[in-house]
């Protein structure tokens, strides 16, 4: 059996980037999680890091404005994957340009995990953060450097946990705001099922310089389903309102920006339909369900038990 690649992961104490961390050393791959210096001060991120030593991961100091800290991490990996957060998305340039200096790389993931950024609609703030993204795909094309984009759609810890609800932390029982009719479909995916197929992927080269989606059949789901699916565990049906696209286009001008990322974000995803408006073509994608049909993933429906 072929040997596993070695991975670094930056951005590995982040939200997206702890679970890939732990999924590449459970999965067998020798695994480096990039962190910064002042990291070890911060209480929860130097238990994360603690944590992650004790299952076998190499922790390198570096930083991404630091070259040659990173062109060094590099040199001993075969693979990086970047789940640097909203604020560095731009810097992923620094990434590219160790890349190309250290020369051994045999793929890049670059911090994607959400819709895909070359087939969306989106308003202000989402827009300019998925044509980061996008720019970020143009330069690692024209740089020649191996890739595979994952797209993984909404994250279960953000989006499903509260169905949707902007400023929940759970499902509601009594009343629930459905954003214009309710009817596009969204994609919903566990954190642990995420890293587990970007991590699959890695040494898969029927994932080489593609797209890999993660639409698990079970977790494609409309705002009307999701309701009534969570009515139906509760044994009550919920007040709905119903918020036409004027009013949530007006909230996201009037809100401050992390909140309006996230509400424009949901104007793309359940006005727009942005992750389900396209079929995934051979040429350029494939589905992470399909190509790994042993992993397990958790179902929206299992999912939302732990709220009963």
């Amino acid at each position: 059996m072929a040997e596993k690649s070695k991975i670094l992961i930056i951005g590995g104490t982040g939200y997206i980037g702890k679970f890939m961390v732990e999924a590449s050393a459970k999965l067998g791959h020798p695994t480096f999680a990039l962190v910064r210096e002042g990291t070890i001060t911060d209480a929860t991120k130097s238990k994360l890091i603690h944590s992650f030593n004790e299952s076998g991961v190499t922790i390198i100091y570096g930083d991404l404005n630091d070259h040659e800290s990173l062109v060094k991490a590099m040199k001993q990996v075969d693979v990086v994957i970047s789940t640097v957060g909203h604020a560095h998305l731009a810097d992923q340039v620094k990434v590219i340009a160790a890349i190309k200096e250290a020369g051994n790389i045999k793929r890049f993931f670059p911090s994607e995990f959400g819709n895909d950024v070359d087939r969306v609609h989106a308003i202000e703030p989402a827009k300019t953060a998925f044509a980061t993204k996008a720019r970020t795909r143009r330069i690692i094309e024209a740089e020649g450097i191996p890739y595979t984009y994952v797209c993984s759609n909404l994250f279960d810890g953000y989006a499903l946990r509260n169905l949707s609800q902007h400023g929940l932390t759970s499902p509601p029982r009594d009343k629930v705001v459905i954003l214009g009719d309710g009817n596009p479909k969204a994609i919903f995916n566990k954190e642990e099922d995420i890293a587990t197929y970007t991590i699959k992927a890695v040494d898969d080269p029927r994932t080489l310089n593609k797209i890999l989606y993660i639409r698990s059949p079970s977790n494609i789901y409309s705002l009307n389903d999701l309701v009534s699916l969570w009515e139906k565990k509760i044994g009550k049906t919920l007040e709905k309102f119903y918020m036409p696209e004027e009013e949530i286009i007006s909230n996201i001008q009037g809100a401050p920006i992390p909140v309006a990322v996230g509400l424009s974000i949901s104007h793309c995803v359940f006005i727009k339909g942005g992750q389900t408006n396209f079929e995934i073509e051979p040429s350029f994608g494939v589905e992470a369900s399909e190509l790994y049909p042993d992993v397990k993933y958790t179902t929206v429906d299992q999912y939302l038990d732990q709220f009963v």
